[in-house]
């Protein structure tokens, strides 16, 4: 599996945002189990270092960059309320591949995505949608686009719509094996930050998934 021969940027995604980065990381041969050995202590490791005030405050502010992006095209952010979440209560538990897409998140300040790799269909493209495209998402919500929303396509659909969620079809479930998380920037938000995060999710799934990572690639 190589991810550079199987993801680009659209014409129009280049033209309306061209200095603005997208990573992916593919981690294959994984477990999807709910709390293995030794996550605990991890997770409260890197807790306590993004609770630090000098570093909280720095994640706090990209959060932020990211919710007015999100407040242009009239859609609520999700990040400053993980955030206040996180920052009260700790990370959330639901299983290794899940948590790891909040840490991620969290840790790095950034809009993380994970995903079945085995459930797209073809290349993936990032693009901007058309006014009134269709897209089924998480929980079986219909969404619909505005004129230039970025989107996430493969060959076949939509599955990720940038200010409100990925698809149902990609989510990954407890079979899920080969895992991609995939972040967005935003203007405002360089590729180091995205970077980070998706280090912090391959190294997570790399120890707690026991898969193989695929490197952290940025477009």
């Amino acid at each position: 599996m190589t991810l550079s021969m199987k993801f680009s940027k659209s014409s129009k995604y280049i033209s309306r945002y061209p200095e603005v980065a997208f990573g992916l990381t593919l981690i294959s041969g994984c477990q999807n189990v709910l709390n293995p050995p030794g996550f605990d202590q991890y997770k409260r490791k890197l807790l306590r270092r993004m609770r630090k005030r000098e570093i909280l405050a720095e994640i706090t502010e990209r959060i932020d960059v990211y919710e007015g992006f999100f407040e242009g095209f009239g859609y609520p952010c999700p990040l400053p309320k993980h955030l206040k979440r996180t920052v009260n209560s700790g990370f959330p538990r639901y299983n290794v591949m899940v948590d790891a897409h909040f840490m991620s998140e969290m840790c790095a300040g950034i809009l993380v995505a994970v995903t079945d790799y085995d459930r797209f269909n073809g290349t993936l493209t990032l693009d901007l949608a058309e006014e009134g495209e269709t897209c089924r998402a998480m929980g079986q919500r219909d969404l619909t686009t505005k004129e230039g929303e970025i989107v996430l396509r493969d060959e076949k659909e939509i599955v990720c719509v940038l200010c409100q969620g990925a698809d149902e079809k990609t989510r990954v479930t407890e079979n899920t094996s080969n895992v991609l998380f995939y972040a967005y920037a935003v203007p405002g938000i360089t590729e180091r930050y995205l970077e980070t995060g998706l280090t912090i999710a391959a190294e997570t799934m790399s120890e707690f998934g026991k898969g193989s990572t695929e490197g952290v690639k940025m477009f």
